[in-house]
């Protein structure tokens, strides 16, 4: 299979409930690279990249809500080209 990146934007309440640890943990799982980040509108951002498959998966884990403690009202992904190369997934502040 083919590696991509997708970008996706996460809204609802995202921002200080573990969402970035937990989805993290997701992408570590599936064998991810990227990051998660927290918006300055209260969204979290994520880049995943990896298979085809694997990348597919977080999506729908993205909108399936995430963990418990967070509410997803929307999540928005578009493909994505990274001007580099990310070596494993990390949480970016």
């Amino acid at each position: 299979m083919s590696n991509i990146c997708t970008i996706a934007w996460v809204h609802g309440v995202v921002q200080g409930v573990g969402f970035r640890y937990s989805t993290q943990r997701e992408a570590l799982k599936l064998g991810l690279t990227g990051y998660a980040r927290n918006m300055d509108d209260g969204s979290v951002e994520v880049v995943a990249c990896g298979e085809a498959g694997q990348v597919e998966a977080m999506v729908l884990w993205l909108k399936a809500g995430g963990p418990r403690s967070a509410r997803v009202d929307n999540v928005l992904t578009e493909p994505h080209q990274p001007g580099r190369e990310y070596v494993n997934f990390s949480i970016r502040y």
